[in-house]
């Protein structure tokens, strides 16, 4: 099972989601563009030519699954041996023009690699010589529109033990002005995972239970996808893709500023520990193979205990076995509240799968106040994280889905559809309260 680590708190509920077509690798040009020695005017040029740091933009798309290639981040790609391995870099375009580009890295001692590289349908042969540190071509890859474009790198031939080391990539051309990759060093992690994307909601006063449906498109349940549906100020739920052949419903309870947060009951075959890294607090998950395409309803209850402590509990419905699930209700010291901060979020927690694309429908959001009264809440605001909002990536987007009516969260995958950040939606009201009796939940 990949690691991952938990959604960081939120103090102010916003998202944003991008967007981006990748084209695949196509075939090698049928004239390959020989080695050149950039003339002085072309290296002054180059001096300010954007340099693209494979340690926060790049990807390996496509490998073996014993491959050994990775990606450091603060080195760029490593252990570089497989010819059928394909390493993708991501930069997007503010306008149409050419560019060319330059390899930074190094060929291991007294050797030669030649790699192969394509951008927007063109491809060429770069030669890694033992010694130097940039590699060019003649080529110009010609650029017809604004938007993500992807280049990959897969080695050719090689004399020596490894095709060499990657550190960056220059492009130096007409269409580089206003190009946005990831630029910050110390936030690479960040802009590798993806733009976080979130939907805030305002409930009434004295909200006791939230209740929410959720629909993953078929597809957008790749490895590393985080679909969080029923968040709180001190609380959250929704499922997870952990591995390839497990898939979680999650509920998590942050531990109070003083004191803790106990496990006082849970549900069958649920899991519970206690988490650390974006904060601590406890951690209930049941294992469950949740289906895309199928939509899934979720309940979460606050409810004080009047002793200065308050209780969060969390259930699952499942179309597959038409039951509701009981995961677990944890105790939270020092705390007396009612639902308050509610939101929803979509985020990928595997770094390595920061290329792909996650996608969900959001809706009948209902609030039930502790004296039972249902509110129907239709109006989200939508916001991105700081790897969106400081422009490290434009992959995000959220708002209003047209066809089903429902609010939509979009990230990843390097589209070009960005809906801008901060804004508030509005769904139609469904009038259709759920049929669900709070007082024989399980």
């Amino acid at each position: 099972m990949h690691e991952f680590r938990f959604h960081r708190p939120l103090k102010h509920l916003a998202l944003s989601l991008a967007l981006s077509a990748s084209l695949g690798l196509m075939g090698i040009s049928s004239a390959l563009a020989a080695p050149a020695a950039a003339a002085s005017t072309a290296a002054a040029s180059k001096a300010t030519a954007p340099v693209v740091a494979l340690s926060g933009n790049a990807f390996i798309t496509q490998s073996a699954a014993d491959a050994p290639e990775w990606i450091d981040g603060a080195q760029g790609l490593m252990d570089w041996s497989d010819p059928n391995t394909v390493i993708s870099t991501y930069v997007r375009v503010a306008q149409a023009g050419k560019f060319n580009i330059t390899l930074r890295g190094s060929a291991p001692p007294g050797s030669l690699s030649d790699v192969k590289v394509t951008a927007l349908g063109k491809s060429f042969k770069i030669r890694m010589n033992s010694g130097a540190t940039q590699f060019s071509s003649l080529a110009t890859v010609d650029v017809t529109a604004p938007g993500y474009v992807r280049i990959d790198v897969q080695g050719l031939n090689r004399t020596g033990p490894q095709f060499g080391t990657l550190t960056d990539i220059v492009l130096n051309g007409t269409a580089t002005p206003g190009l946005i990759y990831a630029n910050d060093p110390s936030n690479f992690y960040w802009s590798r995972r993806g733009p976080s994307v979130h939907l805030g909601f305002n409930v009434p006063s004295n909200t006791e239970y939230f209740y929410s449906e959720l629909t993953v498109p078929q597809g957008e349940d790749t490895l590393g996808s985080y679909y969080m549906t029923n968040g709180n100020s001190e609380s959250y739920m929704g499922i997870q893709v952990n591995a390839p052949d497990e898939r979680w419903v999650l509920f998590s309870v942050w531990d109070p500023a003083s004191g803790a947060t106990r496990l006082v009951s849970k549900g069958p075959d649920v899991i519970v520990n206690n988490f650390g890294g974006e904060g601590t607090g406890g951690q209930s998950h049941l294992v469950y193979p949740w289906v895309a395409g199928n939509t899934y309803k979720f309940i979460t209850r606050v409810r004080p205990d009047g002793l200065g402590a308050t209780n969060y509990s969390a259930w699952f419905f499942a179309p597959e076995d038409g039951r509701w699930h009981f995961i677990a209700t944890w105790h939270r010291e020092n705390t007396t509240t009612w639902m308050k901060g509610v939101y929803s979020f979509v985020e990928n927690f595997n770094v390595d799968k920061g290329y792909l694309g996650h996608r969900a429908l959001f809706g009948q959001q209902w609030a039930v106040s502790s004296s039972g009264v249902w509110t129907e809440i239709n109006k989200a605001w939508y916001d991105t994280d700081p790897t969106g909002d400081n422009k490290q990536r434009m992959d995000f987007a959220g708002g209003l889905d047209a066809g089903s009516g429902q609010f939509f969260l979009r990230m990843g995958g390097f589209f070009n559809e960005t809906v801008p950040s901060h804004q508030n939606f509005i769904r139609p009201l469904t009038g259709r309260k759920p049929t669900v009796d709070l007082n024989t939940l399980p």
